[in-house]
């Protein structure tokens, strides 16, 4: 019999060797996280719905998504970058971050929470029709946010979200061994006995190396709370709603990108398995003729983590001739 495969510690626990200390970090990480946003919640449809923004309203404006489990916070270090010439808002999704927990989930309510967002923040207060940036699954509601609301955007940025045929979905899922996917959010989350206890079991999803442990220190402890046990006593365990797809199912977007009504930009990272170069052809093949597309060296699917600057520098040379006036 073969012995089960060994895990990484590398992969699977990044954060367990500092025992809750946090790992030290570049100087311009620590001026941009100290450029507080201000924080509020906003309700959406009977769900608070949590918002970060940065900069004046009356810039243009630019809204951050982030992907599945993830939460507002991964934007801290990026949006500072922006906050001098935009007015520059992040959400957490319903179910994700601090934002609150659905009894159903669909891509309708998700494509609320980013019209709200783009509204309470003051985006359509400035020169010029707001931009969207959509990481991983954000990329997904936003597309449809842009075939149904197009015309109210300057452009959306897909980054590392393939949007992928059935064919080859199932390509994919053959060529990395793997059975037929079984159905998600059917479990609760494990609550951890310590702050530090669940912070050492952080990892990426999907998994992936991480080299910059201080930004995977920041959005695991933002990622936290306090919870109590079915014991009564306290512990600690993650912000996301675990049976948020239990129900819910994303359509078949495939054909959506060459539907929306707004320009299309597409950014994936160079190393990523997510986003291969086949899928990375695919998908921007579906989008209007003339779509630019980026991609950032040494950056694997998380590509704000794995290469912040580069990122900032991607989004800021699409900004500077994109999408034409």
């Amino acid at each position: 019999m073969n012995a089960p495969p060994i895990k990484d510690p590398a992969l699977w626990t990044p954060l367990a060797r500092f025992d809750g200390k946090k790992p030290q970090a570049p100087r311009w990480f620590d001026h941009a996280v100290a450029q507080k946003p201000q924080e509020r919640r906003i309700d959406v449809q009977g769900a608070p719905i949590e918002l970060f923004t940065w900069g004046e309203v009356g810039k243009p404006g630019l809204l951050l998504l982030h992907g599945n489990g993830a939460h507002a916070g991964w934007y801290r270090f990026i949006a500072p970058f922006f906050a001098d010439r935009y007015r520059v808002a992040a959400m957490s999704w319903a179910g994700m971050g601090g934002s609150g927990w659905r009894k159903h989930y669909s891509l309708d309510t998700f494509v609320a929470e980013i019209m709200a967002a783009i509204e309470a923040a003051g985006l359509y207060a400035g020169p010029a029709k707001p931009l969207i940036v959509g990481h991983s699954f954000g990329s997904f509601p936003l597309a449809e946010a842009a075939r149904r609301h197009g015309e109210r955007f300057a452009g959306i940025v897909v980054v590392d979200s393939p949007f992928l045929s059935q064919q080859r979905r199932e390509e994919r899922r053959i060529e990395r061994g793997q059975q037929p996917q079984r159905p998600r959010g059917l479990h609760p989350h494990r609550i951890y006995p310590t702050f530090e206890a669940a912070l050492a079991r952080f990892r990426l999803a999907p998994l992936q190396p991480c080299t910059n442990l201080y930004i995977a220190d920041l959005i695991a402890r933002e990622g936290l709370t306090p919870v109590k046990a079915e014991n009564g006593g306290e512990g600690w365990s993650w912000r996301f709603d675990p049976y948020l797809w239990r129900d819910f199912q994303m359509p078949d977007l495939t054909g959506i990108l060459s539907r929306v009504k707004c320009p299309t930009a597409l950014i994936r990272g160079e190393k990523s398995q997510l986003m291969q170069t086949q899928d990375f052809d695919y998908t921007h093949a579906l989008m209007p003729a003339g779509s630019p597309r980026l991609e950032v060296p040494d950056a694997e699917h998380h590509v704000m983590i794995d290469q912040p600057i580069a990122f900032v520098s991607a989004l800021n040379g699409l900004f500077a001739g994109w999408p034409a006036v």
